[in-house]
């Protein structure tokens, strides 16, 4: 089967492709000639995975599915949350899509917080016959305080999952995807598809 992974980041399209394994194929926006920023400025990771997901099949006409992801921080009220990936942008304390600008804001506003409690949520929004579904997956954990790891991306190095004694960027991605968010909203996905 095809399908269009509305994603511009290789990092996701490895772990979700790795995760699916060969029964789909997947495509990037830019394989159908879309290389603009896909509009992603709603209030909730469920709008934002929607609005990614709609833009790639009123333009294509293709079965498609897209996700947003967020890290949720208790003690700052849910921040970064649906600002997760310009979380630095956002408060003036970065430009773009900077990891290590995000992470910096991050730990800097954790700074004495005892409270390290968090978790990392994915929706993905499938548009498949022109019907609409969501899935989601989360993780539960903690914030480190220092980054540890060099594998992953994003919050990786600084995301310690309940459970375990490692950031997710001291996993190898195999193991990661098994346990993280992205990898339980994808096997949503995949067990959706599968049944079909």
């Amino acid at each position: 089967m095809k399908i269009v992974f509305a994603t511009g980041n290789r990092n996701k399209l490895k772990e979700i492709q790795a995760l699916i394994g060969p029964r789909f194929e997947l495509s990037t926006p830019a394989d159908h000639g879309i290389t603009e920023d896909i509009p992603e400025d709603r209030p909730t990771l469920e709008g934002n995975a929607l609005q990614k997901a709609r833009y790639i099949y009123e333009k294509t006409g293709l079965d498609c599915f897209a996700d947003d992801t967020g890290l949720e921080v208790e003690a700052l009220g849910g921040e970064p949350g649906v600002f997760s990936a310009r979380y630095a942008a956002v408060n003036g304390a970065g430009e773009g899509h900077s990891s290590e600008a995000n992470m910096a804001l991050l730990l800097e506003r954790l700074a004495g917080v005892e409270n390290r409690r968090a978790r990392f949520r994915t929706v993905i929004a499938l548009i498949l016959g022109g019907k609409e579904y969501l899935f989601e997956g989360i993780v539960n954990g903690q914030i480190s305080t220092e980054r540890s790891g060099a594998e992953g991306f994003g919050y990786d190095p600084i995301f310690r999952p309940d459970g375990y004694d490692q950031t997710f960027a001291e996993m190898p991605l195999a193991f990661k995807n098994s346990i993280s968010h992205r990898g339980r909203a994808t096997v949503k996905l995949i067990d959706f598809l599968s049944s079909l």
